[in-house]
């Protein structure tokens, strides 16, 4: 079998700023990781390898986005692949989903595609389901147990207001949350031989995988950020005195002119 798994370069959030003056994330000298749930995409890809199956890291990104390949070679991939080209640049889901989409088309068949539900520099929860409408094939998302019956797919996904297990056939898309696993450390060994020269990433661009200009990157996307910024936070505060039955009626008559009770 082989397992594709997605994964994305990310900024550490904890050292994120927004510059005052154009609104934008500020990225440069901000330290970057994986992004988390994708860890547990290629925990669970690695987990359920068995003798002759093939573990495929794809991001797409910078080439400095090579070091999440490498952390995924450490972690168990048998191989990355690194999507990056100019033409990328800018895009949105959409166009993202579809270079992605025509990667994996190029890389040949597969049974399971895994990635995290979403990356904490977007939030948007779209492009597993997007890569997944593109190839074709079936997507169970929200995952928090996955395992191969027969041939299938069986997985557990734990919704807002309900848990439901699903069966699917192969091949097929999921997005797992962080729940479904513990992701192991990468081994320093194999992290080692990830860095050499002849270490098993691919780099592939835009014309390798058949992707047209103007379906990919910011030509390609059909939604633009138009502005960024940080949300103010203040805090209003006011003391109540007096007796119990008078700063309740207080607190109350404050409430109803927020518009906060009726």
């Amino acid at each position: 079998m082989r397992f594709i798994v997605l994964i994305k370069q990310v900024p550490d959030t904890h050292d994120v700023k927004i510059d005052p003056k154009t609104g934008n994330l500020v990225r440069e000298g901000v330290p970057t990781i994986v992004n988390p749930e994708d860890r547990h995409a290629l925990e669970a890809a690695v987990g359920l390898k068995g003798e002759g199956d093939e573990v495929v890291a794809l991001t797409m990104g910078p080439p400095q986005a090579v070091d999440v390949l490498t952390e995924a070679l450490g972690m168990g991939a048998d191989r990355g692949v690194l999507l990056t080209d100019r033409f990328f640049g800018g895009a949105d889901t959409w166009a993202t989903s579809y270079t992605l989409g025509r990667a994996i088309e190029h890389l040949g068949p597969f049974d399971l595609v895994l990635c995290g539900r979403q990356a904490i520099d977007g939030d948007t929860a779209q492009i597993g389901p997007q890569v997944a409408e593109h190839l074709g094939v079936p997507q169970v998302t929200y995952v928090t147990e996955l395992r191969l019956e027969d041939g299938r797919l069986v997985a557990r996904r734990d919704l807002i207001d309900r848990i439901e297990e699903v069966e699917s056939p192969l091949p097929a898309l999921v997005t797992v949350l962080a729940g479904l696993n513990t992701p192991r450390y990468p081994v320093a060994a194999d992290l080692l031989a990830a860095c050499e020269d002849d270490a098993p990433i691919e780099v592939l661009n835009a014309a390798d995988i058949g992707v047209m200009a103007d379906m990919s990157g910011l030509r390609g996307s059909y939604t633009r950020v138009t502005k960024t910024f940080a949300p103010k936070v203040g805090r209003e505060t006011r003391q109540i005195e007096g007796p119990p039955a008078e700063m309740a009626r207080q607190l109350v008559s404050i409430l109803r002119e927020k518009a906060l009770v009726s």
